[in-house]
């Protein structure tokens, strides 16, 4: 799976970066969001295929510190990818006359910069948090990674301040982002009700069909880890639900944007050729 989903992102970014026909706004993002797929599997899932191959289930207390703030860092990131393509379809779809100057390359830069700089500041506000903590010399997390929520509860200091910023801060990014993405596509299917033909509803909803499924998948299963109270326990539940947000959804999305998408799939021949 990691190497699909390596190999996968891998092509849809190569596959953009050579076809100047895929420099424009959505496809930009969807490389960007391809890169932060990458990473976030990279942040967890080798370590985790070398402890099973070594039969040695032990990581570092700096490892794991480095674990959890890259994982926050690419997770955020991930979240905050989606509701800009959101916003792109909402863009093309509702504005399709003033498509190309609301989405220059200027603001198409600065919503990416703002999205890293928001991911790294709150990634190293958490991160920062933890190391106030104080904990064990041992201890065992029930996880296949050093899950953030997880972690912070084994500790033997009080963990209120934690607590209260990680719920803060998970609401706060997680809330607002997933409300521009509803919105964004509650006026989506307005604009596509509108159309009268039936192939311009469908070629409409074709562009905004992948990105709704990566978005369902996202924070369906995320969510239901960090703002579920069943999270604090070692439930299995939380661990699946882990995986399907950290290694499923990154495999699934090159599949989910090729397979619909004719011009990914003429780059991709193009590549290939």
């Amino acid at each position: 799976m990691y190497l699909v989903t390596f190999t996968g992102n891998l092509l849809i970014i190569l596959a953009i970066a050579t076809d100047s026909h895929l420099h424009t706004p959505m496809y930009f993002f969807l490389s960007n969001l391809s890169f932060v797929d990458i990473c976030l599997t990279s942040t967890t899932i080798p370590k985790m295929l070398l402890n099973i191959q070594m039969q040695k289930k032990v990581i570092t207390y700096e490892d794991c510190i480095t674990q959890m703030y890259f994982f926050l860092l690419f997770a955020v990131l991930d979240n905050f990818l989606l509701t800009v393509m959101a916003y792109d379809r909402f863009a093309a779809i509702c504005h399709p006359l003033h498509y190309t100057v609301i989405m220059n390359p200027r603001f198409c830069g600065l919503l990416l910069l703002a999205s890293w700089v928001l991911s790294f500041l709150q990634s190293l506000l958490n991160i920062l948090l933890v190391l106030r903590l104080s904990f064990c010399t041992e201890l065992e997390i029930s996880h296949f990674f050093c899950e953030f929520n997880q972690v912070i509860h084994l500790a033997c200091s009080d963990t209120f301040l934690n607590d209260l910023v990680m719920y803060l801060t998970t609401g706060i990014l997680g809330a607002i982002p997933f409300s521009g993405i509803l919105v964004s596509y509650m006026k989506i299917v307005s604009s596509i009700l509108k159309i009268s033909s039936a192939g311009g509803k469908y070629k409409a909803f074709s562009t905004c069909g992948s990105h709704l499924c990566v978005v369902s998948l996202f924070y369906g299963t995320a969510l239901g880890v960090y703002l579920n109270f069943a999270a604090i326990e070692n439930s299995r539940a939380t661990e699946i639900a882990s995986v399907m947000y950290t290694v499923a959804t990154p495999m699934l999305n090159p599949f989910l944007y090729s397979l619909r998408n004719k011009d990914i799939k003429k780059a991709l021949r193009k590549l290939f050729s």
